[in-house]
């Protein structure tokens, strides 16, 4: 009966995995909860994932990054980036291939990417390059580099706990650092063989006014105000005219003086000159029923060029993961007043949404763009919501601190690789010096956790407490020997890879780790094999997602920068997928043994 419970509760997780009817994390949360009600955990057990050392030394890791960031470690090898990256977009593969999958084997990938993407940006449109040719190489290195160590990634530091669960030990920091070291650069030459050709250029590579990169053609222009308007000496609140006609208005020209925002209490005059976003229907209607006009030949590509030289600008924002803005619209956060910047446009993977902006729901991976005054962007260059993709001023960050934030990452590293303290102990020591040190400020240590990616791992690590309580393991690796029994040991090892390499393409990696490790060591341990090779089998394809934007998280913030369709990681990434369903099996056999 408890195995039927749990399959039960598993094929349900399953489902709400799938079709996200509430977010990974809050789905974790309540399979916890479903299995103490079911009396499959213990209460202890069932929130024993929040005193994991998996899950401890998940969140020290993200605040040792958030060290590394703040103090803009990574940005001294941009200029490393610039200069070797050449002309060819292989060439350009290698050089971030071997700058930045080494620095993603220490940081977490996704700050790895925060990081990189409007540098590779900047280094696309001084090379004349399209970004869609570079953006899936980025997200992929980080992946690949992600596996070069246990801290690469949260997914190989969950699998680890799990194998101390069930007995096999922890991993050492470097324990598959040879494996990882072979992927990653099979993984690098594929891409840079395979992207430059599979990879179209949906954005142009001289495309840097991102008016035309939108198409705002039909969606920006300018509004005079007649001498019959009942605008005349009202205020931009008082006419309500932005909440009734759907539009925005981003600029007032008064006797040639130029105001921007914020607009809300400047009076109107005849005369006036509005600069507006809004639908065509919009601006008809405005045009009908207030008495204004539709200026001619309005190119806001050229005001564009002209902000570069005032106080105004536009720029991509981009939506992560952990932004308390996912799931309310822009007219419910009160973007424009909260930010003091106004969305032109949203990019949400290949659609643009340009109408009704007020009444879009925001989701992580959107990329949003914004004409706001230049003090705006610096604001918005420091909120851990959004990542404007630009360079960081250097002034927001803390330089004079980077040698001292890079030595404590180090010696974290060092400890743990030398065994003088345990990976969880080590971390969790770095964490406070970086706020000895000043690195971090005490209240910037919890911004810099992913609290779902936390809640996540705890909540799903009690799921793999009742597989192994109630014999759900047991039974499913009996099962699983009973269909494979005929099949040799590497054939078998090649299946645990493939199922979980599609697993994780449609759930997160780590829910596939904690399914799929508990199963795959049992099995092993039937058959007389070796568990720590399928443990690293399946470790290794939960992390090696490369065929939906979906599938990772680096994959989902490349997504929109990069003008990608969904049809795009497919093409690139089905190759690198069989390539690696084929070799790495064949490689943890030669170098772990079977």
């Amino acid at each position: 009966m408890q195995i039927l419970l749990t399959l039960s509760v598993i094929v349900i997780a399953l489902v709400a995995f799938v079709f996200e009817w509430l977010p990974a994390d809050l789905t974790a949360i309540s399979v916890t909860v479903t299995l103490i009600l079911l009396k499959l955990v213990s209460p202890e057990e069932g929130i024993s994932g929040f005193a994991n050392n998996a899950t401890i030394t998940v969140m020290a890791m993200f605040i040792l990054s958030a060290g590394i960031t703040r103090t803009g470690v990574i940005q001294i090898v941009r200029d490393l980036l610039m200069k070797w990256g050449g002309k060819k977009a292989s060439q350009q593969i290698l050089v971030m291939g071997l700058i930045i999958g080494p620095i993603s084997a220490f940081i977490n990938n996704t700050a790895v990417v925060a990081i990189f993407l409007p540098i590779v940006e900047a280094w696309c449109k001084q090379r004349k390059i399209s970004v869609s040719k570079l953006l899936i190489p980025l997200s992929f290195v980080t992946i690949l580099g992600g596996m070069l160590t246990l801290i690469g990634t949260s997914t190989n530091i969950l699998a680890s706990g799990i194998s101390k669960q069930l007995g096999y030990g922890e991993f050492s920091l470097f324990q598959f650092t040879g494996l990882g070291i072979i992927t990653f650069i099979i993984g690098l030459i594929y891409l840079m063989i395979a992207a430059p050709r599979l990879l179209p250029e949906r954005i142009p590579a001289k495309g840097n006014l991102m008016s035309e990169n939108y198409e705002l053609k039909d969606y920006v222009t300018e509004l005079i105000i007649l001498p019959s308007s009942s605008l005349v000496n009202q205020t931009l609140r008082q006419s309500k005219i932005q909440r009734k006609f759907d539009i925005d208005v981003l600029e007032l020209i008064h006797n040639d003086t130029h105001f921007s925002q914020p607009l809300a209490d400047k009076i109107l005059s005849v005369g006036d000159v509005l600069l507006v976003r809004g639908s065509r229907d919009g601006l008809l209607q405005i045009k009908d029923e207030r008495g204004v006009e539709i200026l001619p030949d309005f190119k806001f590509g050229k005001l564009e060029q002209e902000m570069s030289e005032t106080e105004e600008k536009v720029a991509e924002v981009l939506v992560l993961s952990n932004s308390r803005l996912i799931g309310s619209t822009l007219k419910d956060l009160r973007f424009r007043q909260r930010y003091n910047a106004t969305v032109l446009a949203v990019r949400r993977g290949e659609e643009l949404v340009r109408e009704r902006l007020g009444k879009v729901a925001i989701r992580f991976g959107d990329l949003l763009l914004i004409q706001a005054p230049k003090e705006s962007f610096i604001g918005l260059q420091t909120t851990r919501e959004l990542l404007v993709l630009e360079e960081r001023e250097l002034e927001t960050l803390r330089t004079d601190k980077a040698w001292v934030a890079l030595g404590i990452v180090l010696g974290v590293i060092l400890i743990a690789a030398f065994n003088i303290l345990p990976i969880l102990v080590s971390s969790l020591l770095g964490v406070i010096l970086m706020v000895i040190t000043g690195c971090l400020k005490p209240g910037e240590i919890y911004g810099a956790v992913r609290w779902d990616i936390i809640f996540l791992l705890a909540g799903l690590i009690p799921l793999g407490i009742a597989m192994e309580n109630s014999g759900t393991t047991e039974w499913l690796a009996k099962f699983l020997v009973g269909l494979g029994g005929n099949f040799s040991g590497y054939w078998i090892l090649t299946c645990f890879y493939i199922i979980t390499s599609l697993m994780t393409e449609i759930l997160s990696n780590n829910a596939s780790v904690v399914l799929m490790i508990p199963v795959a060591a049992e099995v092993a341990k039937s058959l007389d094999l070796n568990p720590m090779a399928f443990i690293f089998a399946v470790t290794f394809a939960a992390s090696n997602s490369f065929l939906t934007p979906i599938g990772y998280q680096t994959n989902t913030m490349v997504y929109a920068p990069g003008g990608y369709k969904f049809g795009d990681f497919v093409r690139i990434g089905i190759w690198l997928n069989l390539l690696f369903m084929i070799v790495t099996p064949l490689l943890i056999v030669l170098i772990y043994g079977l």
